[in-house]
């Protein structure tokens, strides 16, 4: 065995012990695990962007940073996570991180075209970057080193599957933000394998519109039984949606957070598409500095896929723990 795999196995097993430790924690998502100092890198200070497409209020993103911390205490990483929804937005804090000469980017390609540029520059002037949850199509041609999350178009058929195994008539797909490939994606999947599914585009920032707008439609069109929406709080909104609108529709989703895990208990939604954001972000950190420390690359030239797997009555009670401490 090399040393180099030798430090390369030891880190990995560093990462799993910190994250039975978080697992194993009591108490809400803002409270983190304190790892052992054993378990803390002692390799030279590295300084990480992560740059996501997050919108305000979105708690999907509370996972994805809860992972990038985790790692970054465990790596001896300074993480500086920034977002920007817009695309040209984000791409300009890309360029702020190479002007800055970080160490490394963690960066989400929901808007591949804005983006391409600023990623292409940035690996070419050898800093390593990473992809996450968004732009699986889009990654490979623009230098990046690997990519963390899952194939949306994949994603999308397998919810359209269990919308036909549940005997649902016509799906409502709720899509939050313009112009992202991988919610398109989802609901472009899912209509391959449930074709009676319907758009509908709603401003993902303003959740009393969200409601509003499903509640409409609902209220338009009895024939739909099944909202997809591609959101945890979404879904929550769409709850309250099929109460006001009086329909008899039944909530499915993408992604999750503690409160539509129980939610899924509760049985007000039915399940949900879980493609594990704490771990896309725990291992886009981990594995740059994997990368830097080692030369480490993971996937082999392909998408390292973190979902989907499906969260409903079934297994809920066996993800509730860690939807509570902020991991799920």
């Amino acid at each position: 065995m090399t040393h180099k795999l030798r430090t390369s196995l030891l880190a990995i097993g560093a990462a799993a012990a910190l994250t039975l430790a978080a697992c194993s924690s009591s108490g809400g998502k803002q409270e983190t695990a304190e790892a052992p100092a054993a378990g803390a890198a002692t390799t030279p200070r590295m300084t990480v962007a992560f740059i996501t497409h997050s919108g305000p209020g979105d708690t999907f993103w509370d996972l994805v940073r809860k992972g990038a911390e985790d790692a970054a205490k465990k790596d001896n990483v300074e993480l500086q996570y920034q977002a920007d929804p817009d695309g040209p937005g984000q791409a300009n804090l890309v360029q702020s991180a190479i002007d800055k000469k970080v160490d490394g980017i963690a960066v989400t390609l929901a808007k591949p075209d804005a983006m391409k540029a600023n990623v292409t520059k940035a690996a070419q002037a050898g800093i390593p970057v990473v992809a996450l949850n968004g732009g699986i199509d889009a990654w490979q041609g623009m230098g990046v080193l690997g990519y963390f999350g899952q194939d949306e178009k994949i994603a999308g058929r397998a919810a359209g599957q269990k919308i036909t195994a549940d005997g649902g008539k016509k799906a409502l797909c709720v899509i939050h933000e313009q112009g992202n490939v991988g919610l398109e994606a989802r609901c472009d999947g899912a209509k391959e394998s449930f074709p009676n599914t319907e758009k509908v585009y709603v401003t993902g920032t303003d959740m009393p519109g969200v409601q509003a707008a499903i509640t409409s439609k609902l209220q338009q069109d009895k024939a739909i039984d099944r909202v997809l929406t591609m959101g945890a709080p979404f879904a929550l909104a769409a709850v309250q949606s099929v109460k006001d609108s009086g329909s008899q529709a039944k909530v499915v989703t993408f992604d999750t957070n503690k409160e539509l895990v129980g939610a899924i208990k509760a049985g007000t939604v039915q399940w949900a598409v879980d493609q594990q954001p704490y771990l896309q972000g725990y291992l886009a950190v981990d594995s740059l500095w994997l990368y830097k420390t080692n030369g480490n690359t993971i996937g082999g030239g392909q998408a390292t896929l973190t979902g989907p797997a499906f969260i409903d009555s079934g297994n809920v009670a066996s993800v509730e723990q860690y939807a509570n401490n902020g991991k799920r």
